[in-house]
């Protein structure tokens, strides 16, 4: 009998009550392994009620306390490592290895939240006016909201969850019916580290779940990762609300390759970044721009040998397996597409994987890794973002041209440059109107003490993920100003107080 996978509410797991399903495949076999409940609105409603009871008592700990949780909880994720990374691999089909990084990168976030007293002090002001004290309070927002994706099913729930529930709210989860085991595992570990039951409600669910969040007037703030067109349409609804949203959405990020760089260490960068997770993270290289044919034609003369010997195979198949499947079949289709447009657009298809097929899982979504040479910016594959194994090189004949590629796509997500020269590096950090650069460096993702987010279509909302900004989203100010009677003055006074 198939298994179905329920919600996590008030600090145990519940059955769905809807009657309707997903379907949750091995992307390595293409088989179903389980289903998933999708929660009405009603359902989504009664966690938000329970959540909204149990906040309150939250809130009042003392902010050590709540980073006490936070303490615990690392422990745990620590012990439950592999048995996280496990499941996460059946379920996505990312190899072992990137699945622990998924859940590594998370818990660096956990571990941030631990200093959430600090993050949380408000300012003072002795004296502001005579016998007048001035200060502010961050005080929580009540309950908030998590949307997750697919492509990171531990790592960005935990983005979400660490910093919101530290700062004293309540949050309602809900991640991505395609991969939904890992996020009820952490909210059962955070059950163990002490979480009060209701503080953390795991609602699976799709497109009605969503708008239910997004309608419920209970909830206060909205996090989002996902495709550019639904980020927007979750910030413009957020807003229509009166909720705070911070949404993250697709991304195409270039990598540029200056005539000087080390072109050994870019064609490695460049197959890690491009073809890791096939392909399927926002801040993966999908564009190279080698500046001049000659670095060019030398590049892609260095890539062509190490994609072909990539290692394509499920995660059960060892620690020597580069990359896996795609999460679903209309995924792999997709891309199959896309690839097929590039072909009928005139782009040169230097490393071909269409006719991939591995002996025994046939019937999986792994998809071969592509290289295009000479894309033009009128091509899908470059303006659209492809979430695949495929790595297009745009050729540039000199440096204001190649930045300029990445400055004029409209999304801002991430973006690198491999060269020797400190000027131009200086000059491209300045210049590129992205949010996370990387300096010989191919992929930029800010450790936890820094912020992540996008620019142009890439993000929506003025706060980043994690690091200080997430302390300002989940939190709002509460400025005090106060006397006290020995200092005032008989008789009420009618004008605006000014400094004398």
């Amino acid at each position: 009998m198939t298994e179905v996978i329920g919600h996590y509410i008030n600090g145990k797991h519940v059955a769905g009550t809807s009657g309707r399903t997903a379907d949750v495949y091995n992307p390595a076999t293409g088989e179903v392994q389980a289903k998933v409940a999708l929660a009405t609105t009603a359902e989504l409603n009664a966690a938000v009620d329970a959540a909204a009871k149990a906040q309150p008592a939250w809130a009042a700990q003392n902010p050590q306390k709540r980073a006490r949780v936070m303490m615990k909880f690392v422990s745990l994720l620590n012990r439950d490592m592999d048995k996280l990374a496990d499941k996460l691999s059946s379920e996505h089909g990312k190899t072992f290895v990137d699945a622990k990084g998924d859940v590594q990168r998370g818990l660096e976030v956990i571990e941030y939240c631990i200093g959430a007293p600090h993050m949380l002090k408000g300012e003072f002001t002795d004296s502001a006016g005579p016998g007048i004290d001035m200060y502010s309070m961050r005080q929580p927002l009540g309950v908030v909201a998590g949307i997750t994706p697919f492509n990171f099913p531990a790592m960005i729930p935990l983005w979400k969850m660490g910093p919101a529930l530290v700062a004293g709210n309540a949050m309602i989860m809900k991640p991505s019916e395609r991969d939904p085991s890992v996020p009820l595992m952490l909210a059962e570990l955070l059950t163990e580290a002490g979480l009060p039951d209701g503080v953390l409600q795991v609602v699976n669910g799709d497109k009605e779940s969503v708008d239910a969040i997004l309608d419920n007037e209970t909830i206060q703030a909205v996090g989002f990762v996902g495709s550019t067109p639904i980020a927007h349409y979750i910030y413009h609804r957020a807003a229509e609300n009166g909720k705070r949203a911070q949404c993250f959405g697709g991304a195409k990020n270039h990598m540029i390759i200056m005539p000087d760089a080390d072109l050994d260490q870019a064609a490695d960068a460049l197959v890690g970044a491009g073809y890791g997770a096939a392909g399927e993270r926002c801040m993966a290289i999908s564009v190279a721009v080698p500046v001049g044919e000659e670095t060019a034609d030398k590049l892609v003369e260095k890539l062509v040998p190490r994609i072909e010997a990539l290692k394509v195979g499920p995660y059960t198949a060892g620690d020597d397996v580069d990359y896996g499947p795609v999460v679903t079949a209309a995924a792999k289709e997709n891309i199959l597409k896309l690839v097929e447009t590039g072909v009928e657009q005139g782009a040169d298809l230097v490393v071909d994987g269409r006719d991939f097929s591995l002996q025994g899982y046939e019937e999986g979504f792994f998809v071969g890794p592509h290289l295009f040479d000479k894309v033009t910016t009128d091509m899908d594959i470059y303006k659209k973002e492809i979430f695949g194994p495929v790595l297009s090189c745009v050729r540039a004949k000199t440096y204001e041209e190649a930045i300029g590629y990445a400055m004029d796509h409209e999304y801002g997500n991430g973006t690198a440059i491999f060269t020797r020269d400190g000027d131009t590096a200086r000059d491209f950090a300045n210049r590129i109107n992205i949010g996370m650069v990387g300096i010989n460096v191919p992929i930029p993702v800010p450790l936890a003490y820094h912020t992540f987010g996008g620019w142009k279509k890439s993000g929506f909302g003025d706060l980043n993920q994690h690091g200080p900004d997430a302390f300002k989203f989940y939190t709002r100010t509460k400025t005090v100003t106060a006397r006290w009677p020995s200092g005032i003055k008989e008789g009420g006074e009618f004008s605006i107080p000014v400094m004398e």
